[in-house]
């Protein structure tokens, strides 16, 4: 973008739109105009001009990806990620909004760690949206303040990774969500026999001599939780990260309920079972843990027949030195926000031949209408404009060996991209997937250069000397790319860090 000059508005030409929410499924050009939708017309339909134009040809372009449960580690837990590194990761996934979840240190409980989530400072190069925490400190005895949070601009609230086991706590959680149109997010309920299980419990955690978690004990906390929330007009309950059977049969839609009741499956849980994983190898640890084959067919009907709302990464990064330990010790979670479309365009539309318009929904309009997004999760006209783009024939390599990069204590953490496409992930080292659909976002190279001097100047290091482009066709771009390269200049050595897709 040129210096004297604001873009104001975009025509993005020539692709062959999927909008669940408006039922478009054909070629379409998009008008964007000062942050909105403009314009939806048939190809060469809309009259006028555009300070800019994106050439979609051969790409799908599609409402703004939205990922509902996200781990961002801030504040407290910057070895592991912060807001900049995972919304640069969401970016490279082609999410424009993520939804970080309040397990930290201190737990996000107030509105004073809300509003510190959303500053400026924090560096987010996609929306970010603030779950706070359902109870003080995630303690499960008292509720916060949820009329305060939401006006702060908490969009739920959670006790992630603690979830509430008092039913009368997670009763006038519930009643209190429902007055205040403000989903309470249900987590799988920890029993004291699942104290030290580390996997699923079946034949594979049998023959390694590991402890495991059964599938029953997930379930219970849906039973609860829907029931409870049967009886409570207007309660707005989402139960995260579905893995098994029996919490797809407990999701399914019934007739004339008063509660909203919504769900999200991720793509590891869709993908892999506990027989694929690799004896004592902790990359497979997570939580809930990876289940039976019968619980992955399952969860792939309810992907199928509309019983999951959305597909949510619960992208989980660690520190190396967390995860490279023995299993039992090791700590749960995987990343996802860069391979998430990928898996699903292999897994579920190659392999599964689920249709492109319903995982387009699954990304968008479902998780929008999760967490009553307005203006999200659709390209009609006056919605917000996030938009993302992605070539759904596109191969490309998930190269885990090219890893992030960090100066010093500050962490940088772009990927590195060879052109065929490429994926981060902090600890699956030397191996790589090949997976289809390249997302491309659209994004504004004077504001990553922007971006990327303020980083370097809080971390006292260098300064920027260049921000390049390459489409995916090879061809030069101007601001819109699937692949970028920066150029970082650290104390006279230039360093170069490379990255795949852009910035919303």
């Amino acid at each position: 973008m040129s210096p004297e000059k604001t873009r104001t508005s975009l025509l993005i030409k020539g692709g062959h739109l999927i909008d669940p929410v408006a039922r478009i499924d054909a070629p379409m050009d998009v008008l964007l105009k000062d942050g909105r939708v403009a314009e939806v017309a048939a190809p060469n339909k809309i009259k006028g001009g555009a300070d800019e134009k994106f050439d979609a040809r051969g790409l799908v372009v599609a409402p703004g990806f939205i990922d509902l449960h996200v781990h961002l580690r801030e504040p407290g837990q910057v070895h592991k990620e912060t807001i900049a590194t995972g919304t640069a990761a969401a970016a490279a996934g082609g999410f424009t909004s993520v939804c970080t979840m309040p397990n930290t240190v201190p737990v996000v409980d107030s509105v004073e760690w809300v509003e510190w989530l959303r500053q400026p400072e924090r560096g987010a190069v996609v929306n970010v949206f603030a779950i706070a925490a359902a109870t003080r400190a995630s303690k499960g005895a008292t509720l916060t303040d949820f009329r305060a949070l939401q006006t702060a601009g908490a969009i739920a609230v959670t006790d992630d990774g603690k979830p509430i086991l008092d039913d009368s706590i997670m009763r006038e959680a519930l009643v209190l969500g429902g007055e205040l149109n403000f989903p309470v997010v249900a987590t799988r309920r920890r029993h004291a026999h699942d104290e030290n299980c580390c996997m699923h419990a079946g034949a594979r955690s049998f023959r390694l001599g590991l402890r495991g978690m059964t599938a029953a004990a997930e379930a219970s906390v849906v039973e609860r939780d829907v029931q409870l929330a049967m009886h409570i007009p207007n309660a707005r309950l989402h139960v995260a990260h579905l893995s098994t059977g029996r919490r797809a049969q407990e999701c399914a839609p019934r007739p004339a309920r008063q509660s909203a009741r919504y769900c999200e499956v991720t793509p590891h849980h869709f993908t892999l079972t506990d027989e694929d994983m690799r004896d004592y190898d902790s990359n497979y640890k997570m939580n809930p843990p990876l289940r039976s084959k019968s619980d992955l067919e399952a969860i792939l009907a309810a992907l199928a027949d509309g019983t999951v709302d959305a597909i949510a990464t619960d992208h989980a990064p660690h520190a190396a030195h967390e995860k490279e330990m023995e299993f039992e010790r090791a700590a749960f979670g995987i990343t996802g926000l860069e391979t998430a479309l990928g898996l699903a365009i292999t897994r579920l539309h190659r392999e599964k031949h689920i249709p492109l318009a319903r995982i387009v929904e699954l990304f968008t309009a479902g998780p929008a209408r999760c967490f009553d997004f307005r203006g999200r999760g659709s390209l009609v006209r006056g919605s917000i404009a996030d938009v993302t783009i992605f070539d759904p024939k596109k191969k490309w390599t998930f190269e885990a060996a090219k890893v992030a990069v960090k100066i010093e204590k500050h962490a940088v953490r772009w990927l590195v991209a060879d052109g065929e496409g490429c994926g981060h992930d902090r600890w699956r080292k030397n191996r790589a997937f090949r997976l289809i659909g390249v997302p491309a976002t659209i994004f504004d190279k004077d504001a990553i250069m922007r971006k990327l001097e303020s980083k370097l100047a809080d971390a006292g290091r260098g300064s920027v000397v260049g921000v390049f482009g390459v489409r995916a066709g090879g061809a030069s771009g101007r601001g819109h790319v699937d692949f970028r390269r920066f150029s970082v200049q650290d104390r006279g050595d230039k360093i170069r860090l490379h990255a795949l897709a852009g910035l919303a």
